[in-house]
């Protein structure tokens, strides 16, 4: 059995989580630890504030009594906020408080991009503008190719956890562009894990969303793959053989 932790903000999409841990079907527990937001807004202050090493630290506890081998902070806003070496220190800073190999939802599309042996992505962001161009700055400087940026103004998780299929669908569709070999819907906020296959097959192209890629992050960390197709492309891509 291996338990993989995340920490996450508020009450938004975190029902997510029980659902891939069905879909992998694998002897793999995903226990989940709640942060307190403060002010939910999709603003830099507010971000910076979610994401603080104090918020953090409160929540990895409860992870190591529940066994967890690794822990990411499934937050996407609250880690690119800090820019790309902020957002290394910030998963440094949990590493060391939780004892435990971590990371972020930030790193974690980062580090899916090339595992699908894609470089041009496009953005179908919730957020404002301005967040959203924050995660596209994030990404150049961890080499990806950022070919268009899509932002929905959305201000708070709560407003975007509302969202059901047509308006995830009506997102990736409208941020989808054609030199993108992936599109990435970075808010974890989203519910996406009933939807991945639906996408993928609207697009035509594998499609990264912030809750799947941060399950996938975390077994990456663990050194656990798993196939599971209903979880999209990224969960039956064979590992990248560096020669």
């Amino acid at each position: 059995m291996t338990a993989l932790g995340f920490l996450y903000p508020g009450h938004s999409a975190e029902d997510d989580y029980p659902r891939i841990e069905q879909l992998l079907g694998s002897d793999i527990r995903l226990p989940l630890v709640h942060t307190d937001i403060g002010e939910d807004a999709h603003r830099e202050d507010a971000l910076l504030e979610m994401g603080s090493t104090q918020r953090l630290a409160a929540g990895v506890e409860e992870l190591r009594l529940s066994g967890a081998e690794a822990v990411v902070w499934a937050c996407t806003s609250g880690s690119f906020v800090y820019g790309w070496e902020g957002a290394h220190e910030q998963v440094r800073n949990l590493a060391r408080a939780a004892g435990m190999p971590a990371s972020s939802t930030s790193f974690a599309f980062a580090h899916a991009v090339p595992e699908l042996d894609a470089h041009r992505v496009a953005i179908a962001a919730t957020y404002p503008e301005d967040v959203a161009e924050l995660f596209a700055a994030f990404l150049k400087d961890a080499g990806v190719e950022v070919v268009s940026t899509r932002a929905s103004g959305i201000i708070t998780a709560a407003e975007v956890g509302t969202w059901g299929e047509e308006e995830v669908l009506a997102l990736a569709r409208a941020g989808d562009h054609p030199e993108a070999e992936v599109v990435l819907l970075p808010d974890t906020a989203l519910h996406t894990a009933s939807h991945i296959p639906a996408l993928e097959s609207a697009l035509s192209k594998p499609v990264l969303t912030a809750n799947q890629v941060t399950v996938w992050e975390a077994l990456r960390l663990a050194d656990r793959r798993v196939n599971a197709p209903q979880l999209g492309t990224l969960f039956t891509k064979e590992p990248i053989v560096q020669a």
